[in-house]
């Protein structure tokens, strides 16, 4: 079997499904039920835009069907009075064999219990091959309590790898001010600085457009040092949950793009002979790809000597963000809601992972936030951002 991402040839009622991933048993065709169940997941239920989300799926379950095909499994064994089913066995192979993170396991266990479910109510198997038990869920009290949607008993399949608490990891602001004063590839540099000043996540960072960039001192009505909102639009760039949002770019960082658009990439671009629409070029003058990022962060890290990671920039921005919200007298409204839209979360509770962390951060480390978060929010708060053209 093997997974392939659809062409643009695939369309369905006019509509292209390039990148849609297609899951093909040994005879090239589709392997049932897994390819309704993801165009059911991703489609039908779901109607989950995003491209990325969709190869995250496909792989998910290719995974698990090929550790099946391996073994010479059937998704749909008989039940045994002993032994492991074999999903159980799954995840035994990837926790012990493959030493994955539970929390990874159960990522894509989370999949393969839909899937089950799923073809249960299609009646293409009579049972499941795990059990499941309630787990009663904590509710928030006090901050947290306007925004909680738990507080009541769930269903969990017993499947599931125990995983341990993720620890979230960010930059101190030393360890930032390391990051922007060192030699860093001038396209490297825009990238970090996109991603910790913004909370932009790495694929946004990669496929920012140069349409979004302009010189800001020829713009009327911005002030030096203000903050200048953008709008990210899915039509021009990758965004997760294919969902456009807003994004407030200091001062400063736009001048930089603006500047870097007229030096450094014009340079690249030429090498290239083409014209990419994203603002960020490699050396080479192309788009920077997902394992380029990749590539960008490790020689950040070499640089500097401490790790370096797109996620760690991300948490960076959102940490530090609503740590000044929070002590900000100035701001007019909920900063929790306020990191949410700017990070781009489909749900506050994944915001919230920040409050939990300002909690128990020293009090030293909590008040290094970027000096321009401070100007954020020091003259009135959301009046000190500017409209954007996007």
């Amino acid at each position: 079997m093997r997974l392939v991402l659809a062409t643009a040839d695939l369309m369905v009622e006019g509509r292209s499904f390039e990148g849609f991933p297609l899951l093909l048993a040994d005879d090239g065709w589709p392997l049932e039920p897994a390819q309704s169940f993801l165009w059911h997941a991703l489609v039908t239920q779901g109607s989950i835009e995003s491209k990325l989300t969709w190869e995250a799926y496909g792989r998910r379950l290719y995974d698990y069907f090929a550790f099946l095909s391996a073994n010479g499994l059937a998704w749909d064994e008989d039940p045994k009075p002993h032994g492991l089913s074999v999903v159980a066995r799954y995840r035994d192979w990837s926790l012990g064999e493959l030493g994955l993170n539970p929390n990874t396991v159960n990522k894509r266990l989370n999949l393969v219990v839909r899937f089950y479910d799923w073809c249960k109510r299609q009646g293409h198997i009579t049972y499941l091959p795990f059990g499941v038990r309630d787990v009663r869920t904590p509710s928030h009290q006090g901050f947290l309590a306007h925004v909680d949607r738990a507080g009541g008993v769930v269903s969990k399949p017993t499947v599931m790898a125990r995983e341990r608490k993720a620890t979230i990891k960010f930059l101190t602001k030393e360890q930032v001010r390391q990051c922007l004063g060192a030699r860093l590839d001038p396209s490297h540099a825009l990238l970090f600085n996109l991603m910790v000043r913004t909370g932009m996540r790495s694929c946004e960072a990669r496929t920012f457009p140069l349409a979004y960039v302009f010189n800001p001192r020829a713009r009327k009505g911005l002030t030096p040092g203000q903050m200048i909102r953008v709008t990210l639009e899915p039509a021009d760039m990758h965004i997760k949950y294919g969902k456009p949002r807003s994004v407030d770019v200091p001062w400063s960082l736009m001048e930089d793009m603006w500047a870097y658009s007229l030096h450094q990439r014009e340079v690249r671009q030429q090498r290239a002979g083409n014209a990419p629409a994203a603002l960020v070029l490699t050396e080479l003058g192309t788009e920077f790809s997902k394992g380029a990022i990749v590539d960008a962060m490790k020689a950040i890290e070499k640089e500097v000597g401490f790790p370096v990671r797109a996620h760690m920039l991300r948490h960076t921005y959102g940490t530090y963000t609503l740590s000044a919200l929070r002590k900000s007298a100035d701001f007019q409204g909920e900063p929790l809601l306020y990191v949410r839209d700017r990070m781009g979360h489909s749900d506050v509770q994944t915001t919230a992972i920040y409050l939990h962390l300002i909690n128990q951060l020293d009090a030293q480390i909590v008040l290094a936030h970027e000096d321009e978060m401070d100007m954020l929010f020091a003259n009135g708060g959301e009046d000190s951002i500017a409209m954007g053209s996007h």
